[in-house]
């Protein structure tokens, strides 16, 4: 478990998780009716996410997850590249969301700048921030309620994030089929502390894993669907904080070619929240033959592939191990960064709010 004296903002925010988690729960969903207090427009045909960084990740988790449970199609498209669109999505019925810790990311107001100058569609924002550009220009406004973020690296804003967007994605569920649609995926929230806690317990575990990642020069990180959002946040929390060359892939595209950076010495790394299908199992075993990587699994692990480590936490559903994955990332990423005595609060370059 985490030492009593902590020693950096990112392990305070990561262990903050735990207690912010059920706040925002408690803030959102109304204890007696189970109704979740979120406003929506009404009749939304099309979801276009907009967002930077971790927030992108959070908006790219949504797309998979808002068309999973309420069958909206969906889109996410990083804020720069929003920019430079000459046409953008402005279809009847659209919803744009923007998702921003600091809500004053300069790429992200701008891109809501340019579809209130180019459409009358809603604009909803999801922020950290209640006084911020972006609260102020959006129609709908969701507070994520992380409090202050001290350290570069976001951690409790990313899982913050997460979770409205789940909430909203059932919202949506429940205003067409009604709250007994989404009970149960509600009731799975409300244990999320607890699963917290357990991945949180992993410490030791994840101290052991992170020595010999600290030490590895090419380390590829590979998930497929949902899991793909975290794959890259994962490989972009080890990339600010220890600096280390780390890429992140859909496992199938991997295989097209890319899979030749492991006639390095590699480690692999595969992310998942449920049971792994068979394309998966199949392509994670030909890489074991061909190319004999450390293999690491985060998440359930079939009997049919045999890792030299495999991290999990039992779960009721994929967004409960989505959640526990998360914290699992961020503690090996902190705990690479400290082996190799970066700077996690302070890595160079890098500063929390770009104006």
């Amino acid at each position: 478990m985490f030492g009593k004296k902590l020693q950096t903002n990112m392990e305070m925010e990561i262990i903050e998780q735990k207690k912010i988690i059920p706040y925002i729960l408690m803030r959102y969903i109304n204890p007696d009716t189970g109704e979740i207090k979120i406003n929506l427009p009404e009749n939304i045909r099309k979801i276009v996410l907009v967002a930077s960084g971790s927030s992108y990740h959070c908006a790219r988790f949504a797309v998979d997850l808002l068309e999973k449970f309420s069958g909206i199609e969906s889109r996410a498209i990083y804020s720069s590249e929003f920019l430079l669109k000459s046409i953008i999505p402005h279809d009847e019925n659209t919803l744009y969301i923007f998702i921003t810790q600091s809500g004053e990311t300069t790429d992200t107001v701008k891109s809501v700048e340019k579809v209130k100058a180019n459409s009358s569609l809603a604009t909803l924002c999801i922020t950290n921030n209640e006084r911020s550009a972006i609260w102020n220009l959006c129609d709908y406004k969701v507070a994520c309620f992380a409090g202050p973020e001290h350290g570069i690296a976001a951690t409790k804003s990313f899982t913050s994030q997460m979770l409205c967007l789940i909430l909203i994605s059932l919202k949506l569920v429940e205003n067409v089929h009604g709250r007994e649609a989404t009970r149960l995926y509600k009731e799975s929230l409300i244990h999320l502390p607890v699963i917290l806690e357990k991945a949180l317990a992993k410490r030791d575990e994840i101290k052991k894993l992170a020595k010999i990642l600290s030490k590895e020069q090419t380390i590829i990180i590979t998930a497929d669907g949902i899991s793909y959002s975290l794959a890259k946040e994962a490989a972009l929390k080890t990339k600010e904080t220890s600096y280390k060359n780390i890429s992140a892939a859909i496992l199938g595209e991997f295989m097209h070619g890319h899979v030749a950076v492991l006639n390095n010495k590699s480690t692999l790394i595969y992310i998942t929240v449920d049971s792994m299908s068979e394309r998966s199992i199949s392509n994670i075993n030909k890489i074991k033959q061909d190319y004999n990587p450390k293999l690491i699994i985060i998440g359930p692990c079939p009997e049919d592939i045999k890792p030299h480590f495999n991290i999990n936490i039992e779960c009721e559903n994929e967004i409960q191990q989505m959640f526990a994955n998360v914290l699992i990332c961020q503690q090996i990423a902190l705990e690479i960064a400290l082996n190799l005595k970066r700077n996690v609060d302070h890595p160079r370059g890098l500063h929390k709010v770009v104006k």
